[in-house]
């Protein structure tokens, strides 16, 4: 399969190529020029390893088959205790996809504990043997998930770069405790659209590869601008789904609605994908916090980012620049020079407005609501209260949306981190006063709920501090060259 430029539809390149780049000339972005179709029937028994090797072989086509094989079984196995993909029912027509079994405990780790093996492979495909340098803007669990996939992987160095006082203590911890001899983390004076236009900043600057080219480095990128941490996400509306059918919560063939907290729109994207593969998806429900402008354009067509920026208690959605909304963007209008134009036009002026048959195509599969932290804390306590489930402050947003838009369907939320990620405002949310320290909180959180921490987790507090620089937006593309 190839792969086009959303900005430039005459580039073709081939998976591997696509996911050493990271990002296309221009600032473009990698999408499948076609759409692989799904073995539903065949694929509904296995495994979560056997159907992400069935997953990925429809789009990584120049990988071999006995390498998807051995780098699907390596991931999806031991890391996530048994628990890849797992679906519980919340109660009846609603239903919560933890995707957060993981070495990191959030939705990432599905990408990011596969992705370093797809790179590392298509370098070897490519004979290319230059050291990737790897810049990741995160807005708290990327960072964390990325480090844990690349560290000390040779050929391979990684610097992340998260807003300083934007992510939860724990997040923020799990960065600054990483170990790893190729591993670097900055705290960014800023929100998470500072770090990530400072990131796509360095990327589109020819100067800053010329000079990382004279020392043998080449720069690609670990966020979901990169096609490989996007596809490795198709597979679990999948897996989802057959679970659903298979615990009788869905009819095969019907459509079941997924629900989907986010901010930079990977997440809910990889649905999208899911369904133009052929999944019987109905609506993709787009669920964001007091940072609605995904709401604001879903419903009409207008993209506007000059808004006030708020940090909420879901930060990791605390996000104004959606990168992957550029890629659904090309898909339903087909025409990277729009892409291109509305591009520039939020670079220039922050704001955007598509045409009425691309906002109809895009309202043909997506809905869009969104909650504020009052509404989010008001779904943990009724969750736990009513359901006996217990969910972090992003599930909550998604629970609330699907809870206020309603639906016959059944309705997966895609639950995206522990709770106890953010233990204070998830024991607030329940009634119940926070000790000031997370740590403390994480022990409170399991007394009130008699929920176990995990141990990753627990043990952050004992682990030595190594990061601790904080750089001004600007300063990030020195840090590159660093």
């Amino acid at each position: 399969m190839q792969y086009v430029s959303t900005r430039d539809s005459s580039l073709r390149v081939c998976a591997a190529e696509a996911i050493v780049r990271g990002l296309a000339p221009k600032s473009g972005l990698f999408v499948p020029q076609t759409f692989p179709k799904a073995d539903l029937s065949g694929w509904k028994d296995l495994s979560y390893p056997e159907l992400a090797e069935k997953v990925l072989a429809g789009f990584l086509t120049d990988y071999s088959p006995d390498f998807l094989h051995d780098a699907t079984a390596a991931t999806y196995g031991a890391a996530f205790g048994g628990k890849a993909g797992q679906t519980v029912k919340v109660h009846d027509g609603l239903y919560a996809v933890e995707l957060w079994h993981g070495p990191t405990c959030a939705f990432k780790d599905y990408a990011l504990q596969l992705m370093p093996k797809l790179l590392v492979e298509a370098k070897k495909m490519l004979h290319r043997t230059e050291t990737t340098r790897i810049l990741v803007a995160t807005s708290g669990d990327t960072g964390k998930a990325a480090l844990a996939g690349y560290a000390d992987l040779d050929g391979i160095e990684i610097e992340v770069f998260y807003p300083n006082d934007g992510t939860s203590e724990i997040q923020r911890l799990q960065m600054a405790t990483q170990t790893g001899k190729n591993v670097q983390v900055y705290a960014v004076n800023g929100n998470f659209d500072d770090a990530q236009t400072g990131v796509k900043r360095v990327f589109a600057d020819a100067s800053v590869a010329e000079e990382l080219e004279k020392r043998g480095i080449r720069l690609s990128s670990a966020n979901s601008i990169n096609w490989g941490r996007l596809v490795p996400q198709i597979v679990y509306y999948f897996y989802a789904y057959f679970r659903l059918v298979e615990q009788g919560a869905a009819a095969w063939g019907s459509p079941v609605d997924f629900c989907v907290p986010t901010g930079n729109f990977g997440d809910i994207l990889a649905g999208y994908y899911a369904k133009q593969m052929g999944l019987p998806v109905g609506r993709l429900v787009c669920a964001s916090n007091k940072n609605n402008v995904l709401t604001d354009f879903l419903r009409t067509g207008t993209y506007d980012a000059r808004r006030t920026f708020y940090k909420t208690t879901s930060p990791s959605m605390d996000i104004l620049i959606s990168s992957n909304l550029e890629r659904l963007l090309y898909h339903v209008s087909g025409s990277s020079e729009k892409v291109a134009a509305w591009m520039q036009q939020l670079a220039e002026t922050g704001v955007y407005t598509v045409d009425a048959d691309t906002l109809a195509k895009i309202q043909e599969s997506f809905a869009a609501g969104c909650a504020d932290d009052a509404a989010g804390f008001t779904e943990i306590k009724a969750r736990f209260a009513e359901d006996n489930y217990l969910c972090d402050t992003h599930t909550a947003v998604a629970f609330r949306v699907a809870k206020d838009l309603g639906t016959e369907t059944p309705m997966a939320v895609l639950s995206t981190a522990s709770p106890f990620k953010f233990p204070r405002d998830v024991l607030t949310a329940l009634g119940e006063e926070a000790p000031a320290s997370d740590f403390a909180a994480m022990a409170a959180l399991t007394a009130a709920t008699d929920a176990p921490a995990p141990e990753s987790l627990r043990v952050l507090d004992t682990l030595p501090v190594r990061f601790t620089d904080s750089i001004d937006p600007a300063d990030i593309s020195a840090a590159a060259l660093r």
